[in-house]
């Protein structure tokens, strides 16, 4: 048995360490870029441009394209009257701006939030989760959306996967350099052996970056099921909705969101796509049975 503050504070430190390993990876890799292409100060500069104009992008549009791309529309307080209230209840218990609230016409079950801080959150749930949970279950749901926005998961999810794109950027960089030829200054001496690195890292560096992610974001999954138990004291009330997407997904004429991606993916309550169809390593968010398993277990 664990208690929610447990789980939260073990999840978080796991989480951050996760960011922290990512972070000095990324400067390893940015310091080999440099001296693999020895005189391509002029491609890092430029490499460099692309991600602050990427991450300044994702920062301040990057909501608002999430939203258009699940083809989400706002919500109507009176037609959603059930949705609306519990969204509103969260946000005053947790003494935070109510976020807008939007309902994406989809039958599988599922849920997201999104938005640069707790000012400007959003959250969106499908039109099969409302239709498959009771009050109890869907405030459950919620409460697991809005923990991501109390612990501002988005932006910190934004900076693991700028991180990644980051790093898969400079590894093709280290690629080309050697397949057409761009080793700079460096000596015949050192050509061979920056050569293996230079490939090594051209190959692997992406595969790392991208594993390394993937456990950040099953590590905030894990945080946000506790913090949304903590919230409204039920643990239950989110295992009972889990079960519920576990039996949907198990079904066999189950369908995965139509309109999510591997960009945002990670953002959803539950796998937005087939259970079949990832590995658990590969996934973005826990197996659903530990995750039950362990809210089962919290108190």
């Amino acid at each position: 048995m664990a208690s929610f503050f447990d789980e939260i504070a073990r999840n978080n430190l796991k989480s951050l360490l996760l960011l922290l390993v990512f972070s000095i990876f990324f400067a390893a890799i940015m310091f080999l870029f440099v001296l693999v292409l020895g005189g391509g100060l002029l491609a890092f500069f430029f490499g460099g441009l692309v991600i602050v104009g990427y991450a300044a992008f994702t920062y301040f549009y990057g909501d608002k394209l999430v939203l258009k791309m699940s083809g989400a529309k706002e919500a109507d307080p009176k037609q959603y009257d059930v949705l609306c209230s519990t969204v509103e209840g969260l946000a005053l218990a947790n003494q935070i701006p109510m976020p807008k609230v939007y309902v994406i016409n989809d039958p599988n079950p599922n849920a997201f939030a999104t938005g640069k801080n707790r000012k400007s959150a959003s959250v969106a749930v499908t039109s099969g989760l409302l239709s498959m949970m009771d009050k109890r279950e869907l405030q459950g749901v919620l409460a697991h959306e809005m923990s991501h926005v109390l612990d501002n998961d988005i932006l910190f999810m934004m900076i693991a996967i700028i991180y990644a794109g980051a790093i898969g950027l400079f590894a093709a960089f280290i690629r080309n350099a050697f397949f057409f030829g761009g080793l700079g200054g460096n000596s015949r001496n050192s050509e061979g052996f920056l050569l293996i690195i230079g490939l090594i890292l051209g190959i692997l560096a992406p595969i790392f970056a991208l594993l390394i992610r993937l456990a950040i974001s099953r590590r905030r999954e894990y945080m946000a099921d506790a913090n949304g138990a903590r919230i409204i004291r039920n643990p239950g009330a989110l295992a009972d909705a889990l079960k519920k997407i576990q039996a949907y997904s198990a079904a066999p004429n189950a369908k995965p969101v139509k309109n999510a991606n591997e960009m945002t993916a990670s953002m959803y309550f539950s796998n937005p796509f087939s259970a079949k169809s990832f590995m658990n390593f590969l996934s973005t968010h826990p197996p659903i049975q530990d995750r039950i398993s362990k809210l089962e277990h919290m108190y």
